[in-house]
């Protein structure tokens, strides 16, 4: 007998992890996939390359619409949800919290009240036909806040947010927390260091970097540069939610890190000498001439270090690409890739987008 496909839910699947993600995982066998996304400016169709798959609809739409994920859930009776959607740039939060915490907080709540009501008979016992089914939420080592210089984050770290972004994930995740206490929703979350890789937006430090220096403008370096960050190649990052989504214990958090710390000042001056190899400048001189400190983020937490035991050891993930490695594809998948010059409609780094309106500041449902 032929198995019955499966519906799963990918939220934020335009956006850069979840693209990346979507791309990978799309074409199993008895899967279709379902992306819901906004497509706010965080958000490019062009960052996917499965459409006309049979198998994968993108629709979209907001997980703060009520009405839409009422009727997706009734017409698609979701096996899982992999949510991805969110607000996740910082220097936005800092400017204006509210759509952070529509998006993360009231988006959230959503998507599980959606979830429980499709899948649960009652508490702890789920409806006949829904008892494979998962709820897999990504977030932030940003929830644990800042560490100094020795230490890192496991599961077990005590959250101390700094950023409404930050803050508000960790409201996300306490609610994803509490539907497994409360009503045994099958949930599983995950908590990541800052991923880097193709797709992503140009409003981040790495494209911001290659973006910059390319255009042989100031790179803009934050406060002295020696804020250290766990770098994570996106590909590394999606294998390591395919495993929980796979094999993960119900309830639990998996921290998935790169185990790759470095300083911003390092990140930029290797990104300049990558590029004085592959493309160097006219003049001769070195891209790290062009690299410019600027005025501190307000809050900026010092350092983020995760410690990824819990889903090495358990589920036998480790990350194949270290930051040296993982930074040199990342350039050459920009330069392959890139747009010297914005057009007139937006066009961003990396991608032959849809013009993007320029009175809209924030990434709403894109993703990480």
């Amino acid at each position: 007998m032929e198995e019955k496909v499966r519906n799963i839910l990918i939220t934020g699947g335009a956006g850069f992890i979840g693209s990346n993600y979507v791309n990978m995982y799309t074409s199993e066998e008895n899967v279709h996939v379902v992306n819901l996304d906004k497509l706010t400016y965080a958000g490019n169709l062009e960052n996917i390359n499965v459409e006309g798959n049979p198998d994968y609809t993108f629709v979209q739409g907001d997980i703060c619409d009520k009405e839409i994920l009422k009727s997706l859930f009734e017409k698609y009776q979701f096996q899982q949800v992999i949510h991805f959607a969110a607000e996740s740039h910082v220097d936005n939060s800092i400017l204006d919290p509210s759509a952070f915490v529509e998006t993360n907080i009231s988006g959230t709540f959503n998507l599980l009240q959606n979830a429980h009501k499709l899948w649960m008979e009652k508490p702890f016992v789920r409806r006949e036909g829904f008892e494979n089914t998962k709820f897999l939420h990504i977030s932030t080592d940003e929830v644990y806040g800042t560490l100094g210089k020795e230490g890192l984050f496991t599961e077990e770290t005590s959250y101390a947010p700094n950023s409404p972004y930050s803050a508000s994930k960790a409201s996300s995740d306490f609610l994803v927390r509490s539907y497994f206490h409360t009503y045994g929703l099958p949930v599983l979350t995950t908590n990541c260091s800052n991923n880097y890789g193709p797709n992503q937006h140009d409003e981040k430090l790495i494209p911001t970097i290659i973006r910059t220096a390319l255009k042989e403008e100031p790179i803009p370096i934050y406060g002295d540069g020696k804020n250290v960050r766990d770098w994570l190649y996106v590909s590394d990052h999606c294998k390591g939610i395919k495993l929980v989504l796979q094999k993960g214990r119900f309830g639990e958090t998996y921290n998935i890190g790169g185990r790759n710390e470095r300083e911003n000042i390092y990140i930029a001056q290797k990104i300049c000498d990558i590029l004085d190899t592959l493309t160097p400048r006219k003049n001769k001189k070195s891209y790290k001439d062009l690299i410019t400190f600027v005025i501190d983020r307000p809050g900026h937490d010092k350092r983020y270090a995760i410690d990824a035991s819990k889903i090495e050891n358990e589920l036998g993930w480790k990350a194949i690409e270290n930051f040296e490695s993982g930074i040199e594809k990342t350039v050459k998948w920009y330069l392959k890739n890139i747009v010297h010059e914005r057009n007139h409609s937006g066009r961003r780094l990396g991608n032959k987008t849809t013009p993007i309106d320029a009175g809209n500041k924030q990434a709403v449902n894109a993703g990480f």
